[in-house]
């Protein structure tokens, strides 16, 4: 899957602090599966649409 966060949001985000390199892949890494748990809720639901309750 493509890299789904915009490293520079957040570098913004948390511009009080130093990121390290690896912590992008791991944001990635959870995104990922925040969004295949709702994919999973909304397919479980009958649904082709994934709303803010599957989160």
């Amino acid at each position: 899957m493509a890299d789904l966060i915009v490293k520079s949001a957040v570098k913004e985000a948390l511009d009080d602090y130093n990121v390290a390199a690896d912590f992008y892949e791991a944001l990635d890494d959870e995104v990922t599966e925040l969004l295949d748990e709702a994919d999973q809720r909304a397919e479980a639901n009958d649904r082709r649409t994934v709303q803010p309750r599957d989160l």
